[in-house]
């Protein structure tokens, strides 16, 4: 048992832990609603910023292997979302951009994405809010992390 003079441990880590994992869930209920996994949001997203990635690159983006991304690019393409065209440069491969139901939905996204940050920082002024974020961006490079997207760290 603790005594009133044991400090007590440092619970950032669990903390942090517990809020990603927060985010995470209510996110997912987010794009749900609008038929979307939070991985169909993610490659929709990074497709957005990036048109023309290869499935190749976009395997090495996610962190993930090429076989893994084939099934949610074959879902999102049925769904009009995504379309592949032959490369121009290698003829071995696709390059993948959004059509314009992607574009749309696209945008539907970054409403949802707005709204779950500002329900998460709901707590927060604006200014511990602006030093969140930078702290946050300080750990996330520190960890080598890409700051669009979340990678498959388990691979």
């Amino acid at each position: 048992m603790d005594s009133p003079t044991t400090p007590r441990p440092k619970r950032t880590a669990f903390l942090l832990s517990q809020l990603g994992a927060l985010a995470s869930a209510r996110f997912a209920e987010r794009t749900r609603e609008i038929g979307l996994t939070p991985s169909d949001a993610g490659v929709l997203r990074l497709l957005g910023r990036t048109p023309g990635l290869s499935q190749r690159e976009l395997a090495d983006r996610l962190g993930a292997v090429p076989s893994r991304i084939v099934p949610l690019i074959d879902s999102l393409e049925s769904r009009g979302l995504v379309g592949r065209e032959r490369s121009s440069t290698d003829r071995r491969n696709y390059e993948l951009t959004l059509t314009d139901a992607g574009r749309a939905i696209l945008k539907q996204l970054r409403v949802i994405a707005e709204e779950h940050e500002a329900e998460l920082l709901a707590p927060l002024t604006s200014e511990q809010s602006e030093q969140l974020e930078l702290l946050l961006a300080q750990l996330a490079g520190g960890a080598a992390l890409d700051a669009d997207l979340h990678r498959n760290l388990g691979r």
